[in-house]
């Protein structure tokens, strides 16, 4: 929208105000919380504490583990209705014994880190969607708040209805992805296995984004974070983590992991407009942990990304075993490395066995 301004024309002419992108953004956002939120914020932290059911430092530290601020001031008003409820269904999870109290704190915030990721690209999709229809409605007046709330309200009636019933079944179809490669322990604890894991990242990505503008450096990790996730779902993997120039993976099956990792660098060495990638595998006990996996496996397999050579990929020994008899790969020891906390590591370079 335009900035905020007068038209001053013969005494008489009506004076138009029209909001600046500012003004739209905020009460756009307000509007958001009170749609979204189920109303105004009405309630301090130890009022809301006490219509959940729990303590007030009980509620401090799940707010904060979901990932969201809390005021320093006892009486700051900052819950609504929607906050209480979603404190009552946690502890009820708990009351439950669906998630044990130690576990509590841990599951809200690896809940709040998955789902502050989703709002974000959500949110940039949606903020210029809202402020174009906006503008389009408005054009050259200045809507009440009630004007922008209908408005929003409207839209998001739309839109969140679809976002919401496609997010429950990409949920439910990770559950079910999820269980069929998980193993528990009696009692519900956690046990390793062992998997293959892998790291790609893309190689001189810090000097790079030193020359290219932030649209470009979109548009590229937008590719690589496509094609990565392709390369690895249609061979049987999975993506633990992308953390900008870096993919984290993991598979099964031996054969699965190193198909993976070949036929991404397969993948990147056919561009001309990307970087090279770095690829480093290990297999081992992995424990999976909230998304993510730890063990040893998982910064051997750090370890050798970090001295792979451009195009390349490295294994360590105990993958190298376990490919070398399959005849579908060349495995190639080379010298020891002495890298951080693996002193003698001996690695293989892997690569697709001639025909």
């Amino acid at each position: 929208m335009e900035a905020s301004e007068q038209r001053a024309g013969d005494p008489g002419t009506e004076t138009t105000v029209v909001m600046s992108g500012g003004e739209s953004s905020a009460r756009i956002q307000r509007a958001f919380e009170r749609s979204l939120l189920g109303g105004d914020r009405c309630y301090t932290r130890q009022r809301a504490a006490e219509l959940a059911g729990v303590s007030a430092e009980r509620a401090q530290r799940l707010w904060q583990a979901l990932g969201f601020a809390v005021d320093p001031d006892p009486g700051a008003v900052m819950f609504t209705d929607g906050d209480v409820q979603a404190l009552r269904n946690i502890a009820a999870l708990v009351s439950s014994g669906a998630v044990t109290p130690d576990m509590e704190v841990p599951a809200a915030r690896s809940l709040g880190r998955s789902m502050s990721r989703l709002a974000e690209w959500q949110v940039s999709l949606l903020n210029s969607h809202l402020l174009d229809r906006l503008d389009a409605a408005y054009a050259g007046t200045d809507p009440t708040d009630a004007e922008v709330d209908a408005f929003v309200g409207s839209l998001l009636h739309d839109v969140l209805q679809m976002v919401e019933q496609t997010q429950m079944f990409v949920w439910r179809r990770h559950l079910v992805a999820t269980t069929q490669r998980n193993i528990v322990r009696a009692g519900g604890e956690p046990a390793s296995r062992d998997l293959v894991v892998g790291f790609a990242d893309m190689v001189g990505y810090t000097r790079l984004t030193r020359r290219i503008e932030a649209d470009e450096l979109s548009d590229l990790l937008e590719e690589f974070e496509s094609a990565v996730a392709t390369v690895i779902a249609q061979r049987h993997g999975w993506v633990i983590k992308t953390v900008g120039d870096e993919v984290m993976f993991a598979a099964e099956d031996p054969a699965d992991g190193a198909r993976i990792a070949l036929a991404l660098q397969e993948s990147f060495g056919a561009r001309e407009d990307t970087p090279d990638l770095r690829v480093g595998l290990a297999w081992g006990p992995a424990l999976a942990r909230f998304g993510d996996l730890f063990g040893s496996v998982v910064n051997i397999a750090a370890r050798l990304t970090g001295v792979a050579r451009p195009g390349t990929v490295l294994v360590d020994s105990a993958l190298a075993d376990l490919l070398d008899t399959s005849g579908e790969f060349q495995v190639r020891s080379i010298r020891n490395l002495r890298v951080k906390d693996f002193h003698r590591l001996r690695p293989s370079v892997l690569r697709a066995a001639r025909p």
